[in-house]
């Protein structure tokens, strides 16, 4: 085949409900991460949360949709995605508009009925079923909406399109700070996916269905008791879910650590920007670099070199500094982040790989709930007891380290009479 065959393929070979789902998946993105990128801030220096409690409520954010992520994908599946997509980017919209209106006047009743810290939890998990409603839609738009033979390019555009949004994200983010309160980054994110709202209602056709069953709820509970039961892979998952404790501080308390111990002028949103784009550039010559690397390998190294990463903090903690760590971080996820999908999808008995797979998100939950506990709890301590806020950064690094030993043993204890063949 030719390359102009090749590419006639590719500008035919995908409906509009592909293109229309993978777009809003942009601003989803662009959205989320706008968010992310300013909330720890937004609580602790404009609601007054201490840093410790601050932290928490990140990791609360960040994790919880990782929980729901499988359920969604069975309502989705029964709503149908139009409907699901819709609902979602409402959900959205509202979500992140009343996050960025906690401080408003006509909010006050509704502060003074319940304790800031609850009725904030409570508004910080709203996202989290918009999002686990998107991710299930867009995945499945991809699949039924591209031909078989351009498929593996059409996940290969959601990928990039996520990540030019996980780097838009910040670069908002850090244009809405500069230029008016940290606020109205939430009500520019609720801006963004309300415009998804009406392009879904007016530009998405629901794709065609193959001969797919529909699952029940007592499917998908049947399925989660399958996984469940399999100690060994639930371990690992247990084990793995270090690597994101660690990942998820560049969120969670760099933020806050540059601002209150390096330089308060410091642009930390912009600073945000610099894993998507080093994931972007990157992905190709890392995948190039590392394919002969068995896959159960290259989780342990990326897992090493996230970790390390943050003892260049320890050694010398400047904002350049912070932007080399995160490129090394970044670095760190290239080298087993494809690689740990591949491996889980090998675990997985025949027919259940869609199950195993939608495991493989525990870990991110897992690992930004636990890390903004802990990441508080660091912050706390270290910076504000102490006052050798530098020693964060050692424990971090120390948890990035064990995790990866643990794999180490997981792999020759548990692992060792039946790995996968490429192993």
């Amino acid at each position: 085949m030719n390359l102009s065959q090749r590419l006639h393929e590719i500008r035919t070979g995908f409906e509009r409900p592909f293109w229309v789902a993978n777009i809003s998946e942009l601003f989803e993105r662009l959205s989320y991460y706008a968010a992310f990128a300013s909330l720890a801030r937004y609580l602790h220096e404009t609601l007054n949360f201490q840093a410790e409690q601050a932290s928490s409520l990140t990791g609360l954010f960040g994790g919880l949709v990782w929980f729901l992520a499988a359920f969604g994908g069975t309502l989705a599946d029964r709503l149908g995605f139009r409907r699901s997509l819709s609902l979602a980017y409402l959900i959205l919209s509202t979500s992140y508009f009343l996050i960025g209106s906690v401080g408003a006047a006509w909010l006050a009743p509704v502060r003074s009925a319940m304790p800031l810290g609850v009725l904030v939890a409570i508004l910080l998990m709203l996202p989290a079923l918009g999002i686990a409603l998107v991710k299930p839609c867009v995945v499945g738009t991809t699949a039924r909406a591209s031909n078989e033979n351009v498929r593996s390019i059409g996940y290969s555009i959601y990928y990039t399109l996520v990540n030019i949004g996980g780097a838009a994200g910040p670069y908002v983010a850090s244009w809405v700070h500069q230029h008016m309160r940290v606020e109205n980054v939430f009500r520019v994110a609720a801006l963004s996916v309300f415009a998804m709202f009406f392009a879904v209602l007016i530009f998405f056709k629901e794709p065609r269905r193959g001969d797919e069953p529909t699952v029940t709820l007592g499917q998908a509970g049947k399925n989660f008791w399958t996984v469940l039961s399999n100690p060994r892979f639930m371990i690992f998952l247990l084990i793995f879910s270090g690597y994101w404790i660690v990942y998820w501080q560049e969120f969670i308390i760099l933020p806050l650590y540059v601002h209150d111990y390096i330089n308060p002028e410091t642009d930390t949103e912009l600073m945000l920007v610099t894993g998507p784009i080093v994931v972007i550039l990157f992905t190709m010559v890392t995948s190039l670099l590392t394919q002969r690397i068995p896959a159960f390998r290259a989780i342990i190294l990326g897992t090493l070199i996230s970790g390390g990463a943050w003892l260049l903090l320890v050694a010398h903690p400047s904002v350049l500094i912070a932007y080399l760590t995160l490129i090394v971080v970044a670095i760190g996820e290239l080298t087993q982040s494809p690689r740990y999908y591949e491996y889980v999808s090998r675990l997985a008995p025949p027919g259940q790989q869609g199950t195993y797979m939608g495991f493989a998100f525990l870990p991110i939950g897992i690992g930004s709930l636990l890390g903004g506990k802990i990441g508080g709890m660091l912050i706390h301590h270290f910076g504000e007891v102490m006052h050798r806020p530098e020693r964060i950064w050692w424990t971090v690094a120390d948890l990035g380290v064990a995790t990866s030993v643990l794999l180490w043993a997981y792999d020759k204890v548990v692992m060792a009479q039946d790995r996968p063949s490429s192993e």
